[in-house]
């Protein structure tokens, strides 16, 4: 048993008494509020979300390319030799199939039979998601409770967990997604809708769903995105689904005014950020301690992820490199034109182009700075870079294992001709493979992808991390439920 809490866990409200936050049925089971967010490339994995399950609340792993555990307990991680892109695309399937199922043999374990949930967290708008999901669930559906899937319009999700008899849990970032989500396919099999969770495009970490009608610049208070979003369920006859509230939760007593509310109806908490600071975590030391002295502004939204979406991430060099990198583009034209007559070759190959006046000059100067070489882009624009990040852009793609359904990196495309996307490939973006990996595996935070939610700063200002203190799992759900 959890501390003392059982039925109903009591937070105390500073001046205000308590109030009471009820066990829910989530996934086919009573459970505490509370669950683990899913971040994927080995952050969480089957420790993580053993260790939630066990103590009351929903754990979730990553069934994104996922780590495997070998039959002497070594951690593997992937490595691709295939010659062509299909050929590695094909072995990272594999390879994630397998990693889903190690992780959650593991979570399994850990979490024991009585106590919460285990999920599986997979991106919709990763490569292989369809067979990758059939491939785990066939030979762990005893072992996984349930399925999040968010990172574009998962249509399939439902259908696919029914195959199996597991509860799914779509992530929406408004009501419209929802709606659309349930006319076209949930319908079909909403007895296993397990929850909606509703993410904060302007607060969640990692990929994040804001639309082209909203502005990345102006945020829009959630109280009544997520009261239309119920009264959506409720039409639908959904009333009984919990919602699940994503990005920006840290202390529950800042939640009061949701909890046990009419228009909001039942609720669920899902913490991102948070569970990443636990000594179960498996991220670097030099991770955790960045986390622990991040200040506002830290994290920013970015629109640089080769998948089209934004996405908020810690502003370290590897972020300050491509906002610098993005900057030095010009317009051009294949053919002469009143404002663009300056005439450029491209790389010393003879292939010409035209720029303006202006741009020529700005265009020299870079060459003069060591930038000298042009990669055209899809906006029609030259792109300047060193030779050195040139070759490296080179490699990366020439490495490409299809992780995405669509790269506008490397312009591998999983459902059209030849796989080759009908755009050109970006070279203003990356391989998020390649840093997604690195930094899950101990590599630098400075110079890699490092994904985080936009209320992180608060480690650094929450007494329960004075002195750079790291809880157990343990420790932090029972701090949780006291309300901060």
């Amino acid at each position: 048993m959890l501390c003392s809490f059982d039925k109903i866990v009591r937070i105390s409200q500073k001046g205000d008494g308590l109030f009471k936050i009820e066990k829910i049925s989530m996934s086919g089971k009573e459970i505490l509020p509370i669950i683990e967010g899913g971040k994927g490339i080995a952050v969480s994995n089957g420790v993580t979300a053993g260790n939630w399950a066990k103590f009351g609340g929903i754990g979730t792993f990553s069934g994104v390319n996922a780590d495997y555990q070998d039959e002497n307990g070594k951690t593997v991680i992937p490595s691709y030799t295939g010659k062509t892109r299909l050929e590695r695309h094909m072995e990272m399937i594999k390879f994630a199939i397998k990693g889903g199922i190690s992780q959650a043999k593991i979570a399994h374990d850990i979490a024991g039979h009585n106590n919460g949930r285990v999920h599986m967290n997979v991106l919709w708008e990763m490569g292989g998601t369809g067979e990758i999901l059939d491939g785990i669930l066939s030979k762990a559906k005893n072992l996984i409770h349930g399925v999040t899937c968010g990172a574009g319009l998962p249509y399939k999700i439902g259908e696919i967990a029914a195959k199996y008899g597991v509860f799914y849990h779509p992530i929406v970032s408004s009501v419209r997604a929802f709606q659309a989500l349930y006319k076209r396919s949930f319908h079909k099999v909403k007895e296993l809708l397990g929850s909606v969770v509703y993410e904060d495009p302007w607060l969640a970490g990692g990929h994040n769903g804001i639309s082209k009608a909203e502005s990345p610049d102006i945020p829009e208070e959630p109280y009544s995105r997520v009261k239309k979003l119920r009264k959506v369920m409720r039409d639908f006859g959904l009333d009984h689904i919990p919602i699940t509230m994503a990005g920006g939760v840290w202390w529950l007593n800042e939640w009061k005014d949701w909890i046990n509310n009419l228009e909001i109806g039942k609720l669920a908490f899902q913490f991102g950020s948070r569970s990443l600071l636990t000594k179960e975590s498996p991220i670097s030391n030099a991770w955790k301690r960045l986390l622990v002295h991040l200040k506002p502004g830290d994290v920013a939204l970015n629109k640089f992820s080769p998948t089209g979406f934004y996405s908020s991430a810690v502003n370290n060099n590897f972020i300050s490199e491509l906002e610098t990198g993005s900057k030095r583009q010009v317009k051009f034209s294949s053919l002469e034109e009143r404002d663009l007559d300056a005439e450029f070759v491209i790389n010393d190959r003879g292939s010409k182009v035209y720029l303006s006046s202006n741009d020529m000059e700005q265009a020299k100067k870079w060459i003069g700075d060591g930038y000298k070489v042009a990669l055209k882009t899809p906006d029609n624009t030259l792109a300047f870079v060193t030779e050195q990040r040139s070759k490296e852009i080179s490699r990366d793609r020439g490495q490409c294992i299809g992780c995405l359904s669509a790269c506008r990196f490397s312009g591998w495309a999983q459902n059209l001709q030849n796989n080759i996307l009908d755009i050109l490939p970006d070279p203003r973006s990356f391989c998020i493979q390649k840093t997604l990996q690195a930094v899950a595996h101990g590599g630098s935070v400075e110079n890699n992808l490092v994904f985080a939610g936009h209320k992180s700063f608060r480690f650094s200002e929450d007494p329960f991390y004075l002195n750079e203190f790291i809880p157990t799992i343990k420790q932090l759900v029972e701090r949780i439920l006291t309300g901060f």
